[in-house]
């Protein structure tokens, strides 16, 4: 029987987040945030003083962390180099970089191999192209969707932000992503923007019951 794996794609705001870390506690499998591997990768790359335009360097980067899950967590969540994920990933700095890191063919290829080790198991999965590339023939592929002002607006809220700034930002994070993954693909697309995170756990939650059942 192969693993349950929900992959849970879409943009900044759109609320992934939420969502699949509360649809990995209610199915009891890992929640795995792979945004923050890309992350990381800025992160050490900012660090080392590595130019983000210097594919080799970053490849180099990206091989010497490690990803794990914390079992000890429920639901289990990643780990990088052994601990939580450092508060630094969200930073403006890493933010500003992290699209451009994440366009190198190098660093998304060993971490796309990362996420599949860590998914091989059964997990819940966000990202920008976990349903198209990284587990295209997931158990179900989730695209959320959500009008910009809205996505500006959580956003702002998240981070104690100006909205017209988060705004800006995030047009220029869509744009650079754009040109890094390929067309989502989608078994369910859900536009969250009128919709509370609650409304879109149990909706997700019942077309997963749904496919498991049918799998059966």
């Amino acid at each position: 029987m192969q693993p349950t794996v929900i992959a849970i794609d879409g943009p900044a705001g759109s609320g992934k987040s939420t969502l699949a870390r509360a649809l990995a506690s209610e199915l009891g499998l890992p929640y795995v945030d792979t945004g923050l591997m890309y992350r990381a990768v800025a992160l050490r790359a900012l660090r080392k003083g590595i130019d983000p335009n210097d594919d080799e360097a970053l490849a180099a980067a990206a091989a010497e962390l490690t990803f794990d899950l914390d079992l000890e967590r429920r639901p289990p969540e990643l780990l990088i180099d052994g601990s939580s994920p450092d508060a630094a990933l969200r930073s403006e700095d890493v933010e500003s970089v992290v699209s451009q890191v994440a366009r190198h063919r190098a660093v998304r290829s060993r971490l796309r191999d990362e996420q599949r080790r860590l998914g091989s198991s059964g997990a819940v999965m966000e990202g920008r192209d976990i349903g198209s590339v990284v587990f295209p023939e997931a158990t179900l592929r989730v695209v959320l969707e959500a009008h910009p002002e809205e996505r500006a607006t959580r956003r702002a809220v998240e981070r104690d932000a100006k909205v017209p700034d988060v705004g800006e930002a995030i047009a220029r994070r869509d744009e650079q992503d754009a040109r890094n993954v390929p067309a989502l693909e989608a078994d369910l697309v859900v536009d969250t923007t009128h919709l509370d995170a609650r409304g879109v756990l149990e909706f997700v939650l019942a077309a997963t019951r749904e496919r498991l059942r049918t799998e059966r």
